[in-house]
């Protein structure tokens, strides 16, 4: 069966009949545009003596972390035991672009990085690249909702022009928020102080005004209680108008940020002159310690104490040229993984708080929760002390935990689907959810028929694509680097300078052998390169080709794929 993708209109209408249905909710489906008068439904289970709303779509809530890797979310225990009871864990996840501010891109637009065109943090690919005239916000507030924003935007907000304004940008709001507190830069005007990444002095632009009122506050706990408030307040607008809402949450952590710790590991240079750097996170004191006893290395190191990989002599240039791990590494990187365990959990925290306010004003049983991350992270594998916006695994996976009305408890397969999912069709779900149009031509497919029905298997590769230091001069790359695509066995990457990497995941998770140039996996290579051509500047449908037959897979064969790949993890580091 294939994998679901963009549905034709009368495929949509059956589907969003089959979800309401799920909700015990006998009216149709919501409208379409803001225009239309949104029906009287029943109301929602659990909320009889409530005065029946206008409008029976779900709200929507959306926080996403920030280099949040897969088994980051075991520091997380409020979060699994909500999901564990009432939620679904989406256990093959990508986010197509492993750096924070095209992921964003990605996720606001519904579109690949070669079709928005934010390539990197930094002008001219970065934030004042950006187009967000037109993004899942104007969308869901066209279709009848209220929409909030809250935390970091994109990278420089505050700092590059807007290319939608051509001003500063400390002081513009992107269209279709109805409210914005977005996370910005310091620009260097008189009085401002703090920024993004100051996590004891987060500064906003809030709704086109500077607010500086957080200094010597821990911005995890900012945004948590800022969500929670801003909940309440959509929570009563719609208990008044009926009007659904949409928030989106984004916190800084784990990512690195100031000020230092007093323990935080110091970098160091070795005689070839290789700097190595160990970035960490903020944490206040009150939660420093927590995991010292638990956490005895970084989660890319075996159970053994040693990295995993000691020949990297057939990964790209750039990797080639790492050192081996020394001593002096792995206890730096223990005290990375400790600092980053800490300052997860006080984002579970917050996650916690977020949640109690949406049941405390009866909002809950009526609200999709996604929890996920922009990217994943390498730490250890491969020789990287840390790392991201490269094509293997630990940096293009992320979690992704979705619960909701007619979700909860749902499914044979317990809480898990295996149908891949990326950042794409993220955003084309919260749409399709929303009975809202796409902003652009969508890049992505929705995976409601997996929330309430179960997996359909894999049959369409996820593109994957980045900007780094690989050298080279390619026409066909762009503005790219390395783009690569994934099917449910196998991993294939193509650079810039001509390089190539081929990985059977099935029989080599971690990685390590690299097959681009094994006789025996030739026929695969030129089978995958013939798909690589095709989806390499997709767009829209495009993008959602199916893979030839023998790189498709059932959704039993991914689910066995799948489990095998996270046991052979779990033997080698322990920490899923």
């Amino acid at each position: 069966m294939p994998r679901p993708r963009a549905l034709a209109a009368p495929l949509l209408l059956a589907v969003c009949l089959t979800l309401w249905s799920a909700l015990a909710t006998p009216a149709g489906p919501a409208p379409r545009a803001a225009a239309a008068a949104p029906a009287a439904p029943a109301a929602l289970p659990g909320l009889a003596a409530r005065a029946p709303d206008r409008d029976e779509r779900p709200n929507i809530v959306v926080v996403m972390a920030d280099d949040l890797r897969v088994d980051d979310v075991q520091w997380m225990p409020r979060t699994r035991r909500l999901f564990a009871r009432t939620g679904i864990s989406f256990e093959n996840s990508f986010a197509p672009y492993p750096l924070c501010c095209p992921a964003r891109a990605t996720f606001l637009t519904g579109q690949h990085a070669h079709n928005h065109g934010v390539y990197w943090h930094e002008p001219p690919y970065g934030y004042g690249a950006f187009d967000d005239s037109r993004t899942v916000a104007t969308s869901l507030r066209a279709a009848g909702y209220r929409t909030g924003f809250l935390g970091k935007y994109l990278n420089r907000y505050g700092l590059d022009r807007s290319k939608v304004s051509g001003k500063p940008s400390h002081r513009y709001v992107p269209r279709g928020w109805d409210e914005w507190r977005g996370a910005v830069e310091n620009p260097g005007d008189a009085g401002f102080h703090g920024g993004t990444y100051v996590y004891t002095d987060i500064a906003f632009n809030h709704d086109g005004r500077i607010d500086n009122r957080y200094r010597g506050q821990y911005s995890t706990e900012v945004i948590g209680s800022l969500s929670a408030q801003m909940a309440g307040r959509f929570a009563d607008r719609r208990a008044r108008s009926g009007r659904p809402f949409f928030l989106y949450v984004n916190h800084i952590a784990p990512h690195h940020g100031a000020p230092r710790d007093d323990d935080d590991p110091a970098s160091w240079r070795d005689k070839d002159g290789f700097e190595h750097v160990f970035p960490t996170p903020y944490v206040p004191p009150r939660y420093r310690g927590r995991f010292d006893d638990v956490i005895d290395r970084a989660p890319g190191i075996a159970r053994t104490g040693s990295p995993t990989e000691g020949d990297v002599s057939d990964k790209p240039r750039a990797v080639r040229r790492l050192p081996a791990m020394t001593g002096r590494d792995l206890v730096a990187m223990r005290e990375a993984a400790r600092q980053r365990a800490e300052s997860v959990w006080v984002m579970d925290k917050e996650v916690s708080r977020l949640v109690r306010r949406l049941r405390k004003d009866d909002e809950w049983d009526r609200t999709v929760l996604v929890v996920t991350s922009d990217n994943g992270l390498l730490q250890g594998e491969h020789r990287f002390r840390t790392g991201k916006v490269w094509s293997y695994e630990p940096s293009l996976r992320v979690p992704l935990l979705v619960t909701g009305p007619g979700m909860r408890g749902r499914g044979d397969g317990g809480h898990r689907r295996y149908d891949p999912v990326d950042t794409p069709d993220l955003t084309a779900t919260i749409l399709d959810l929303a009975g809202a149009e796409p902003p652009r031509k969508a890049d992505g497919s929705s995976f409601q028929g997996a929330l309430t029905d179960g997996d359909a298997g894999w049959t369409v590769p996820v593109l994957t694509e980045a900007t780094h230091t690989a050298g080279g001069r390619s026409a066909a790359f762009g503005k790219r680097s390395s783009i690569g695509l994934r099917t449910a066995r196998w991993s294939m990457t193509l650079y810039r300078d001509g390089f190539g990497e081929l990985y059977d995941l099935v029989e080599d998770p971690l990685q390590h052998h690299n097959l681009w140039r094994s006789k025996k996996h030739r026929q695969v290579r030129t089978d995958l390169e013939k798909v690589w051509r095709r989806l390499r500047d997709c767009s829209g449908a495009g993008c959602q080709e199916p893979a030839p037959p023998a790189y498709r897979a059932d959704a039993s064969t991914v689910a066995a794929w799948t489990r095998g790949y996270w046991q052979q993890i779990d033997r080698v580091y322990g920490y899923r």
